[in-house]
């Protein structure tokens, strides 16, 4: 790998992590339209170390707060959250571990993500556009949590975007945009920090791939995407994901028109 494409995979995995454009489905689509090696699943996850520190560098003062309070005062709003987090965790890890073998093969088809693009920006615009939009973070129940929760292990598919279907559902629970995403990247952590220790002793046992090249990528991955977590507060505090939208959309007919132009070629 050269630093060029490290570089590029640290920026895809950091930006679309928080970004509700699918880091995974970029991670396969980069390789795919330029015609570089697939750097696999493993590199995939590893790159998360990097989102990893940034979502514990970004919120590591909401998650000291959240812990203490969820052992010492469980039910005060702050360890009531937490515990929610807990819960909503749990759904995302067990669906994480029975789809990992179709997440390494079946799921990474170009022509799924471009499907699964298109849906989830639909789902995003209709949650975006019809929701009520008044709930704060202190507002949300067991309910709203746990169908947050759930929502995420569709996330597994490429072109879905876990950032993405947790801030959809966030928003058709009535969530505030800002609320919404900062309930997912919370939720984030502890979904991050399993994907990786999980691929661990597969990294282990191929110390080669600790290369310059991978390091560079981590790095990449952890600053783009500790100030994305911060674009996209600041941005859904006055805007909504139009944008967005509009983006996986045009990614998803540019997937079609290539994918097409390589069979007629």
């Amino acid at each position: 790998m050269s630093l060029l494409q490290a570089v590029v995979y640290g920026l895809v995995q950091g930006l679309g992590e928080f970004l509700p454009i699918s880091s995974s489905a970029h991670l396969v689509l980069v390789p795919w339209f330029f015609g570089w090696p697939d750097p696999g699943l493993t590199f995939d996850i590893a790159l998360h170390f990097g989102t990893l520190i940034a979502v514990v560098a970004f919120f590591w003062r909401d998650w000291l707060r959240l812990i203490l309070k969820g052992f010492s005062d469980v039910g005060s709003k702050d360890g009531r959250l937490f515990w929610y987090l807990v819960l909503a965790t749990i759904p995302g890890a067990v669906g994480g571990l029975l789809l990992e073998k179709k997440a390494e093969t079946v799921f990474r088809e170009p022509l799924l993500i471009a499907i699964m693009l298109t849906i989830m920006g639909l789902w995003l615009y209709g949650a975006d556009r019809f929701s009520r939009k008044r709930k704060g973070l202190n507002d949300i129940g067991l309910p709203a949590a746990l169908s947050i929760g759930i929502s995420q292990v569709l996330a597994i598919i490429p072109g879905v975007s876990r950032s993405g279907i947790t801030m959809a559902t966030g928003l058709t629970a009535g969530l505030t945009r800002e609320t919404a995403a900062r309930f997912s990247f919370l939720l984030s952590t502890p979904v991050i920090l399993g994907a990786a220790l999980v691929k661990i002793p597969r990294l282990l046992a191929d110390p080669s791939a600790m290369t310059t090249g991978f390091v560079v990528a981590v790095a990449v991955s952890c600053v783009s995407a500790f100030l994305s977590i911060g674009f996209l507060l600041r941005y859904l505090a006055r805007n909504g994901f139009l944008p967005f939208v509009v983006y996986r959309l045009l990614l998803s007919a540019l997937i079609v028109l290539v994918a097409a132009l390589r069979v007629n070629g």
